[in-house]
């Protein structure tokens, strides 16, 4: 497999950097398997989707953070879910937890918003988990976008868990108006779920136009990420991009 950019600092300010979605299914499976994969996967941002939400979520998912050489950086139980974790070389602007409207009978959803800036670069950052119904999910597509649009950040890059394949019409939404990067620059495998025998493609990362994708896919043979510990994990496989953020 061909070797994925490492994370640094250029010196006309721009900043190449690892961006991981990983849903972790509220930490109920393997957890030193789930900081193995992430630690190895070396990312500058981990965009999680199901971060426990209940029951001492903010100390579990700090366990996690620690284990995997990152901090917390926003959301978790007050985003519904979706959470931002990075690396030490993040520099955090300001964040802000988004619930989105209720949809009766199905699960609350929200999105985990930054800003952040890696050396001269600025960068929005979204996580989100999509609904399982059709119309639910596009509406919140929608809201994605927009809110995404009014981080007031140039550059920004989106990730979560879709619910939904790439031929899917809120997939379509957001793939016409941002790159999705697994399509822009393919690296590693494609498919995302279900861990143990993987068949579909329904996480993904996605950058605004500016921001070059120099690589994106499942870390599958990345060194130190072995097909064990993705598997007892969690139930999904997490994706992995190399993105380079211009300077602001």
């Amino acid at each position: 497999m061909p070797q994925l950019p490492n994370s640094r600092t250029e010196s006309d300010g721009s900043a190449v950097i690892r961006v991981m979605s990983y849903n972790i299914r509220s930490m109920r499976d393997d957890t030193d398997a789930l900081a193995r994969v992430i630690t190895a996967c070396a990312p500058d941002l981990v965009l999680v989707q199901e971060a426990p939400r209940f029951f001492r979520w903010r100390k579990k998912l700090a366990r996690l953070a620690a284990a995997s050489g990152q901090v917390i950086l926003t959301g978790g139980g007050t985003a519904a879910g979706p959470a931002v974790l990075c690396s030490l070389r993040a520099t955090v602007e300001r964040t802000e937890d988004v619930l989105l409207p209720l949809t009766p009978g199905e699960h609350r959803r929200g999105l985990a918003t930054a800003v952040v800036r890696f050396g001269g670069a600025r960068l929005g950052v979204i996580s989100c988990h999509l609904g399982l119904r059709q119309d639910e999910r596009y509406d919140q597509g929608g809201m994605l976008l927009d809110r995404l649009a009014g981080l007031g950040a140039e550059h920004a890059v989106a990730g979560g868990d879709l619910n939904e394949r790439p031929e899917g019409r809120t997939f379509g939404l957001l793939s016409s108006t941002l790159r999705d990067c697994r399509t822009t620059a393919p690296w590693g495998a494609e498919h995302t779920f279900p861990s143990t025998a993987p068949d579909r493609r329904i996480d993904a990362v996605f950058a605004t136009k500016g921001v070059e994708v120099l690589g994106c896919g499942v870390p599958l043979g990345l060194p130190g990420v072995t097909e064990n510990d993705l598997r007892a994990a969690t139930d999904h496989l997490p994706v992995l991009a190399a993105l380079k953020i211009p300077a602001a």
